[in-house]
């Protein structure tokens, strides 16, 4: 085996989610628990925990995958299942895809790349190019490949969040590039000071590190922290001065909490607005439709948008896409439907728009509650979610308990979330996952449990946090 496989490291389908799995085919088989089901709260995986999917985005998925339907001697049928419009918008599709069986064009179906396009320049007030637009298997494909046609050799370094999601290490690792970390700054709501990366990229420079880029997660993953406009002007000016390249990973653009207060940029908007000084500043931006209201995550889809890329890293991007033939095309109709859904005026609009404010405002209600849940709790401390998915709770664990942990063989944070998930079935991933400040502690949890069920989920995590605090206090 490689052995740069076997250093690759990813946390949340690690050893946690492993034992998890095995819980719940013991549940199914004889019960025997205190509980009885594992909530995966490891991954961002809505519709794993029973989130509506989309009613227009499901039917027009269902219609081109069965064109029979569309048969005009069906339509008097059709009509009384569907509506107008999800038919109207299938036939579309189905003229621009052909079946959905058959490969695509290497970088997605020209007519869905359009309409990324326009959604980008609505989105942003600026013109997108659909050439520059690869559709993808999910964001993580998008970014395997820029991390992959960036990194030259073992010093080629890329600047990554800590905390931070692990595709990114893992992908480090697989390409045997160098990690160089920068620090949030977790009593700030996971700020980003510039002074911190400034101060990292000259660090790993001083060291021999060919850096390369900066990879910023906004909203983040796993902190839920938003950048405000003026901290994203700073950033693309550091990677301007520092010739970095910036990989922006947008897929919580829709996970917005505090609207008013922390709106969503895009780094393509901010970028584009800072005028002909950055004009060749380079951007690989990443969206998807696992996240927001959406949650396909078994779908895979999204994009990539390239912007400023020169010509000849383009023909090497595309000769990448090419190698895999093309991105799953139910996939990409998904990414269609996400960036052109119903508007108003359509006859599914009214039922598309209560259904993603449903969603929304359960998000912003669940995401409250856990964080008040998690602040409640004897030596745990929260910042709110601004986005995103997730709170990452810090911890300060007694010392009977981090013996115990180092006895077992295990970091202190991965021994409190095995210990919950067999009192209570509750799967997180500890920070150990994600890195963190030396000598500190943390999980990350999502807020995804089903609303009606939450008062439980809490009370039960609440419970257990006492247990295990009184059994090892000092």
């Amino acid at each position: 085996m490689h052995p740069l496989m076997r250093q690759m490291e990813y946390a949340v389908r690690g050893a946690l989610p492993i034992r998890a799995e095995a819980l719940q085919k013991e549940l199914a088989k004889d019960g025997g628990r205190s509980f009885d089901r594992v909530v995966f709260c490891n991954i961002g995986n809505p519709q794993q925990l029973n989130q509506k999917p989309i009613t227009f985005f499901r039917q027009v998925a269902s219609l081109v995958e069965n064109p029979e339907l569309l048969a005009a001697s069906n339509r008097e049928t059709l009509l009384k299942l569907y509506p107008a419009d999800a038919i109207a918008r299938a036939e579309v599709l189905l003229k621009n895809v052909g079946s959905v069986g058959a490969y695509s064009h290497s970088k997605g179906i020209h007519h869905i790349r359009e309409n990324v396009a326009n959604f980008i320049e609505r989105r942003d007030g600026y013109a997108a190019d659909p050439e520059n637009i690869f559709l993808t298997q999910g964001a993580s494909s998008g970014v395997q490949t820029v991390i992959q046609i960036l990194t030259q050799n073992e010093k080629s370094g890329f600047m990554i969040p800590i905390p931070q999601y692990p595709l990114y290490s893992a992908t480090l690792s697989l390409v045997g590039a160098t990690q160089v970390p920068y620090f949030l700054d977790e009593s700030k709501n996971w700020g980003l000071n510039v002074d911190q990366l400034k101060k990292a990229v000259s660090s790993a420079r001083a060291q021999g590190t060919d850096v390369r880029a900066l990879v910023i997660i906004n909203p983040g993953n796993p902190t839920g922290q938003c950048l405000s406009e003026e901290n994203m002007r700073e950033i693309i000016d550091f990677c301007y001065n520092e010739r970095l390249v910036l990989l922006a990973d947008e897929v919580y653009q829709t996970n917005i909490y505090k609207p008013e207060e922390l709106p969503f940029h895009s780094f393509k908007k901010v970028l584009t607005s800072m005028g002909d000084k950055y004009k060749e500043q380079e951007l690989f931006s990443f969206h998807s439709i696992s996240k927001g209201m959406i949650g396909e995550c078994g779908r895979r889809g999204g994009y990539l948008e390239c912007v400023n890329i020169d010509p000849a890293v383009m023909d090497q991007l595309y000769k990448i896409a090419s190698v895999s033939l093309c991105p799953n095309v139910q996939g990409q109709i998904m990414v269609d439907l996400m960036t052109n859904p119903p508007v108003k005026g359509d006859e599914s609009y009214p039922q598309y728009q209560s259904e993603v404010d449903a969603i929304y405002k359960s998000l912003v209600r669940r995401s409250t509650k856990l964080a008040e849940c998690f602040n409640s709790m004897e030596n745990m401390s929260c910042n709110d979610a601004e986005g995103a998915m997730y709170l990452f709770p810090q911890l300060k664990l007694p010392q009977k308990a981090i013996a115990e942990a180092k006895a077992k063989g295990m970091a202190p944070d991965t021994y409190y979330c095995m210990q919950m998930l067999e009192a209570t079935g509750v799967c997180v991933i500890p920070g150990t996952g994600f890195g963190q400040e030396p000598n500190t502690w943390h999980f990350r949890s999502t807020f995804l449990p089903e609303e009606h069920l939450f008062d439980k989920f809490c009370a039960d995590l609440k419970q257990f946090h006492k247990t295990f605090m009184d059994s090892y206090r000092e």
